[in-house]
């Protein structure tokens, strides 16, 4: 059974009014006892039926997902997440529809974004690119009353109403903290395949992984990042290429997608030769190369999840409802060979 308000109430040890105040966000609610109804709801997986009660007034949500239409497995999951979606638009209520922009391409996201104007959905949720014309673009929507959520890649201070997405900067620290304990604190090289410095998140977990390198394992020495562009073939060009370079490298760390490629150049050195490996996001390829042993850990965001969120928030944000904060927040799994779901 699904959990209800008299759960939450329960569980929180208070009065179904005031789980009422702090679903609606209204005053008067101690902000000790605000967080305990707010742990409640996300320990009991709790999700407030916004549709159904908008069932009763026939209203209907279109929202617009602009996503990178690139060769690039998460996103293509993430493509996939949102068609599950939309397969469950009737009994939601939702008329969901994909633009596919070129990855990477400020000037083709702020097109796509600019074409929602002309006919306003109740909500546009995108993969951001932090770049001065994107944000400009972000605001105007957020001055036509059209609620925004970036997915995957922020872009904060720019208008938009919500973020949909992992801490980068936690997860950048996460795999700094992987790869020192696992190299063993000995000297060592680590090369750093990005997708493009153009997207916040993978500038964050560059800046996290740098900064717990320098701080805790200063004996670990960071090449220039390789921007593969989420490329398979020039992920693998580049990473053959620095490895004909600097054949002494011990670590690799792939922030972006691009690992495809990654994997066809691991598999072509020594298994005794192959440096320590930590990537992202758990895709049929990464999961079978971390089986096999050729990466060493994975870090995962649930794709399901960030949509699933962007919509919830986009409904609220329609409504004029709060958001809780806890319960959108997306977690980061640690993945090795010795856990695979």
């Amino acid at each position: 059974m699904k959990p209800t308000v008299h759960d939450i109430a329960r569980s929180a040890g208070v009065s179904l009014a005031t789980v009422d105040r702090v679903l609606n966000g209204r005053p008067g609610v101690r902000r000790v006892t605000r967080q305990k109804v707010e742990g409640a709801i996300v320990a009991l997986g709790y999700v407030r039926d916004v549709a159904a009660a908008n069932l009763a007034k026939g209203r209907t949500y279109g929202f617009t997902f602009i996503l990178p239409g690139n060769d690039n497995s998460f996103m293509i999951g993430l493509a996939d997440e949102v068609r599950t979606a939309m397969a469950r638009s009737i009994p939601e209520r939702t008329h969901i529809r994909i633009v596919d922009v070129p990855p990477f391409d400020p000037a083709a996201l702020v097109a796509a974004l600019e074409a929602v104007l002309e006919a306003p959905p109740s909500g546009v949720a995108f993969v951001a690119i932090d770049s001065p014309e994107v944000r400009a673009m972000t605001a105007r929507l957020a001055a036509a009353g059209i609620p925004t959520v970036t997915l995957v890649s922020d872009i904060p201070d720019s208008g938009r109403d919500h973020y949909a997405g992992i801490d980068n900067i936690a997860a950048g620290r996460t795999a700094a903290s992987l790869m020192g304990r696992f190299l063993g604190r000995r000297p060592a090289t680590v090369a750093v395949l990005a997708g493009s410095m153009l997207v916040r998140d993978h500038r964050e977990r560059l800046e996290g992984f740098s900064t717990v390198i320098r701080e805790a394992f200063p004996e670990i020495v960071i090449l220039p990042v390789l921007e593969g562009r989420d490329d398979p073939a020039l992920a693998e060009m580049l990473i053959a290429e620095a490895l004909r370079q600097n054949p002494q490298i011990g670590g690799m760390y792939s922030l972006g997608a691009g690992n495809r490629g990654l994997i066809r150049a691991l598999a072509t050195i020594e298994r005794g030769e192959r440096p320590l490996v930590i990537a992202h996001e758990l895709t049929t390829s990464t999961r079978t190369a971390l089986a096999g042993g050729l990466i060493d850990a994975v870090l995962n965001q649930d794709a399901g999840h960030e949509v699933r969120s962007a919509i919830r928030v986009l409904k609220a944000k329609a409504d004029g409802l709060p958001v809780l904060a806890a319960q959108e927040r997306i977690r980061i799994d640690i993945f090795l060979k010795d856990n695979l779901p």
